[in-house]
């Protein structure tokens, strides 16, 4: 968004989506024409097939293909799964960003923060500096490996930009930041919803003040600040804790790893309410060990599962809630999940859907 306001024509790639699969795709903020989708098919189906590659790898070679048939002047590519052997990582950036690490994909990242950060340290390439959005003593000796041997300079964003506070307004956030280098202070508006925003704004910031100094881009000040105000609307971000209704207060949101979901569980802790009506489902793949025992107890679930062949049932994650002390009731569409939490709760609750980006697009 920040990029678009300041004149650049932008590619976006982003995984998953939550309704359409051109949400992946997108050229200022639009998405790639159907088609489009279709005339690359036609053309290239035969060989991606022969050489056996993955949707996510199709998808990828779709985006950068319309890519360069659009002429854009800056892409923002977001990889799929880890780093080091994700199809994004052909390209050679001006900037890479590791945003934070979390337990996620432990099957085919590693079992700890440590392997997974090397996993997604694989990015860094030969002298091309990386931000770090969240460090962490855990973790960051290895990103600083990884930087060294390429002769990459590693930039934590937390060092740049101190946050120092957050008020809302408007259905806005107005986040107070301050830049280290020459104490600068910032009032930032964004209009994504969530306490978690104060580390990505964070990240945000860093990431555009060094395309701003130390690449040939040129972004304004007037440029960051706008692009921030209206960063959903512009890149049609969904699904970050956002306000489906009132009376009851109905949120979802896309967090599906322990990560994700601790800042979740905070929010929902600090969200006025009377009782809490919790819609989740989980893809097969995650680690519930280190998700379930973060969600709040006193809540009453409505276990579900989308229309998907990664879901896990709902049957097998009511069991599995179960031992972690979350109790409720299994309801395997997501459809009528939701409309069972809106039977249930009353004006002064709230009903809160999430766990699965696969959940929050059936539900919106």
């Amino acid at each position: 968004a920040v990029l678009q306001q300041a004149g650049y024509r932008t590619g976006l790639f982003t995984s998953p989506h939550l309704q359409d699969f051109r949400e992946r795709i997108r050229v200022d903020g639009e998405m790639i024409p159907k088609q489009k989708v279709v005339n690359f098919v036609d053309k290239h189906h035969d060989k991606m097939v022969g050489l056996e590659l993955s949707f996510f790898e199709m998808t990828a070679a779709m985006a950068f293909d319309y890519f360069a048939q659009s002429d854009v002047e800056v892409a923002v590519i977001e990889t799929g799964l880890g780093g080091r052997l994700d199809a994004t990582n052909i390209i050679v950036p001006i900037l890479s960003v590791i945003t934070n690490i979390g337990l996620e994909h432990t099957a085919l990242l590693g079992d700890t923060l440590q392997k997974i950060a090397a996993e997604k340290a694989g990015i860094i390439k030969k002298s091309i500096p990386v931000i770090i959005g969240e460090a962490d003593d855990r973790y960051n000796s290895v990103i600083e490996q990884a930087a060294a041997a390429n002769k990459s300079r590693v930039i934590y964003a937390e060092r740049e930009f101190l946050y120092e506070g957050r008020t809302e307004r408007d259905g806005s956030q107005l986040f107070r930041l301050r830049r280290t280098r020459d104490d600068k202070a910032f009032e930032v508006e964004l209009d994504l919803a969530g306490n978690y925003q104060s580390h990505n704004i964070v990240t945000a910031s860093a990431a555009v003040d060094f395309l701003h100094e130390e690449t040939p881009l040129t972004i304004s000040r007037r440029a960051y600040l706008e692009g921030m105000r209206v960063a959903a609307s512009l890149t049609s971000l969904h699904g970050r804790w956002q306000k489906l209704g009132d009376a009851p207060l109905t949120v979802c949101d896309t967090g599906h790893n322990a990560h994700g979901i601790a800042y979740v569980a905070e929010q929902l802790k600090v969200t006025p309410h009377r009782k809490l009506y919790c819609v989740m489902g989980f893809v097969r793949d995650k680690d519930l060990a280190h998700i379930l025992p973060l969600l709040p107890r006193d809540a009453h679930y409505i276990f579900t599962q989308a229309h998907s062949e990664r879901a896990l049932t709902a049957e097998e994650l009511t069991a599995k809630a179960a031992i972690y002390g979350l109790q409720g009731e299994a309801v395997a569409d997501v459809q009528a999940a939701v409309a069972r939490a809106r039977e249930l709760a009353g004006a002064e609750d709230m009903i809160f859907i999430g766990g699965s980006t696969y959940v929050v697009g059936e539900a919106l």
